[in-house]
């Protein structure tokens, strides 16, 4: 047994998945898969069991995890000890963020960062709020939209960050665009345009339209805020976006705000090892603090 299968079998535990750790892990499959084998062999007892395309662990495999992430954990406060002595001059800082923080705040924030610590090496990727989520142990912060998820590691913390409202958009020539406003009873007569499942920004306006009794029908789907904005322009229908990523539009598109009543969800900073966060982690999340109430 090494260290390192130690550490890989934490994140298998984690996502119940070998592909999946493996993308986390930057390893390969192979690589990945031939750790549990050395693993499992030392132990001496089956640690997990193939079930789907993902892996369930064992009642030996559920207890040996427990170890693994203490092993984990003890590993990251170690990184966190180096880099308390070194300060800032080095380091590393992952984060990962839902498309609305993503694109449209942290831009400005990591660049102020990088401004301040040029030599923290940065790490943005982003994802919906499902997939941010799944990511969580690889993370030193995560930034989602909407209702925070439960299941969350339990060294998770919780920081409710910015507000934001949800609002529909439509051509700018469209019937219901000069009016500003639509109850949601209007707009199942048109086509809607809606973001991938697993959406922050679908989560909330499909729960809306449930509240309402309504039931609309998906016209089409797509990934990403870009691709609902170009299909709307294209005249597909009726979409849903963050006001946030209507800020700079050219006039091509027009907000519609929702009734009875405007559709506003929270944006949440996840702190995952809060035990054990890195200085940059720290750093960079006082920034984010400061300025949340920020418009």
């Amino acid at each position: 047994m090494t260290p390192d299968q130690l550490l890989t079998f934490a994140y298998v535990a984690d996502v119940g998945n070998i592909s999946r750790a493996a993308e986390l892990l930057y390893l390969s499959q192979p690589a990945v898969s031939g750790q549990l084998r050395l693993l499992q062999d030392w132990f001496g007892e089956p640690l997990y069991r193939r079930k789907g395309h993902g892996v369930v662990l064992t009642p030996a495999g559920e207890r040996l995890a427990e170890q693994a992430r203490q092993l984990r954990q003890v590993y990251q406060q170690a990184q966190t000890l180096r880099e308390a002595w070194q300060g800032l001059e080095t380091g590393r800082l992952r984060l990962g963020a839902s498309t609305t923080p993503a694109s449209y705040l942290l831009p400005a924030l990591v660049a102020e960062f990088h401004q301040r610590f040029p030599a923290v090496s940065l790490h943005l990727s982003d994802g919906n709020t499902s997939q941010i989520v799944e990511r969580l142990p690889t993370l030193d912060l995560a930034f989602i939209e909407g209702e925070v998820p439960a299941g969350l590691p339990v060294d998770t913390m919780v920081h409710q960050w910015r507000q934001d409202e949800v609002v529909a958009i439509a051509r700018a020539d469209h019937p219901l665009a000069r009016h500003g406003v639509a109850h949601l009873q209007e707009l199942v007569n048109f086509a809607l345009v809606m973001r991938e499942p697993g959406s922050g920004v679908r989560q909330l306006v499909e729960r809306a339209f449930a509240d309402e009794g309504l039931a609309p029908a998906v016209g089409l789907e797509l990934a990403g805020v870009e691709g609902v904005k170009q299909a709307v322009r294209a005249g597909l229908g009726i979409g849903f976006v963050s006001l946030l990523s209507m800020r700079h539009e050219d006039g091509t598109l027009a907000v519609i705000r929702l009734l009875p009543q405007p559709l506003t969800r929270t944006l949440s900073i996840l702190v995952p090892h809060s035990q054990s966060s890195a200085r940059a982690a720290e750093r960079f999340l006082e920034s984010c603090l400061t300025l949340r109430s920020e418009v």
